[in-house]
């Protein structure tokens, strides 16, 4: 058996026992152990229970986290003429057609955010088996297939956060750096499990939200309450 690390041993014997904590208890928790060299993401896990294989138990959406991620995101907008240039001057890292449909096409990938204007999609949909594995692909129902394409590369570089259940029924997403204040990690926390909540699918049946678990990039996971976490 592999020798753990002081900063393992340490992280571990600070975790045990702890478990369904309150978001604020959390956050401490976790904040206060993480201490890799570089600054780490605190990330969340919230276990569904929907089963995403039937349409009607689909969980998907957007959310502004209010505090931003700590993350720089690059954006690709696929646009032309004067939605063009409004990306662009919006910030957007990459903007084109079919040159961009080309780019990716052959293998290159250098963005986290793709945004598409409505007459763009002829194009997109080419590409949907290469951005829809890496959740990637234009959507409208998170406002990615849009004409107001400066407002999107706005929202997406200022800390909004898309969430998509995982075949296990699961969802996760960075919710911010362990450099955070700690009540700006908890309110990011509260506003994304208040939105996942939101999103609670027609055809869920029993307890929709089973498990809630927070973690930094280097750290372990501590499980908080249920009722704390949807609780503002």
């Amino acid at each position: 058996m592999a020798k753990l690390g002081k900063r393992t041993r340490a992280a571990r014997e600070a975790f045990a026992g702890q478990e369904n904590l309150s978001v604020e208890d959390a956050v401490s928790l976790v904040k206060n152990n993480a201490k890799a060299k570089f600054d780490e993401t605190v990330e969340i896990s919230l276990n569904l229970g929907v089963d995403p294989r039937h349409a009607d138990q689909m969980v998907r959406g957007v959310v502004g986290l209010p505090n931003g991620t700590g993350k720089t995101v690059r954006v690709a907008v696929f646009a032309r003429g004067a939605k063009a240039d409004e990306a662009k001057e919006a910030g957007a890292d990459i903007v084109g057609a079919e040159d961009l449909m080309e780019t990716i096409q052959g293998g290159t990938i250098e963005f986290d955010r793709c945004i598409a204007t409505p007459d763009m999609m002829p194009i997109v949909g080419r590409l949907g088996k290469v951005l829809g594995p890496r959740n990637l692909m234009p959507n409208p129902k998170v406002g990615t297939v849009t004409m107001d394409v400066a407002d999107a590369v706005k929202n997406a570089k200022g800390g909004e956060v898309q969430f998509k259940v995982e075949k296990a029924g699961v969802v996760h997403a960075g919710v911010g750096k362990a450099s955070f204040d700690e009540a700006k990690l908890v309110e990011n926390i509260r506003a994304f499990v208040g939105a996942v909540a939101k999103a609670k699918p027609a055809g869920a049946k029993g307890a929709y939200m089973k498990k809630v678990s927070l973690s930094s990039t280097m750290g372990p996971g501590v499980s908080i309450d249920v009722d704390n976490a949807v609780t503002e």
